[in-house]
């Protein structure tokens, strides 16, 4: 995984939307990519764990928590199963929890913040459908690279 996102940037800036969010790296590996898959949900991890066991191995869930700093959408167990199914990595507009856990796996892991509390369990949400956040369009099928320099997204595959 021999990528910067500041290189990408400098390569490839016309074809890139830069997400606006700062996010903080939770788990062991802090520089990722894949193809995104998508879930929109609000203090509700229900459809984030279904998420998480359905996905193709190497991609990238992407969680519109719509920037909840209320509840916790992903925690020890659900970042355990992103990184025994091989998922490149989670990015949650949103918060997770049991961040000394999380350091130890081997996903990557961004989002806005943690919070001790857990998630509701009602399974409302969508899955699969375009979010906004970030200033950007997440699009389930297109590429998001991240990295510590920040975190960027391509309509395609660019190496």
């Amino acid at each position: 995984m021999d990528f910067k996102t500041a290189d990408l940037c400098d390569d490839f800036a016309s074809e890139l939307a830069i997400c606006q969010l700062e996010f903080k790296s939770y788990g062991k590996r802090p520089k990722f990519f894949g193809p995104i898959c998508t879930v929109k949900v609000f203090e509700d991890n229900a459809l984030v764990l279904e998420s998480l066991q359905s996905i193709p191995e190497g991609s990238v869930l992407v969680v519109d928590g719509g920037g909840s700093r209320r509840r916790a959408l992903m925690g020890d167990r659900l970042a355990e199963i992103a990184q025994n199914r091989k998922l490149a990595g989670v990015i949650i507009n949103g918060c997770v929890r049991d961040v000394e856990d999380l350091e130890k796996l081997n996903v990557g892991i961004f989002a806005i913040g943690s919070v001790p509390l857990k998630s509701k369990k009602e399974g409302k949400g969508e899955k699969q459908v375009e979010v906004t956040f970030g200033g950007i369009e997440w699009k389930p099928g297109s590429y998001v690279y991240a990295d510590q320099d920040g975190v960027v997204v391509s309509d395609r595959k660019l190496f």
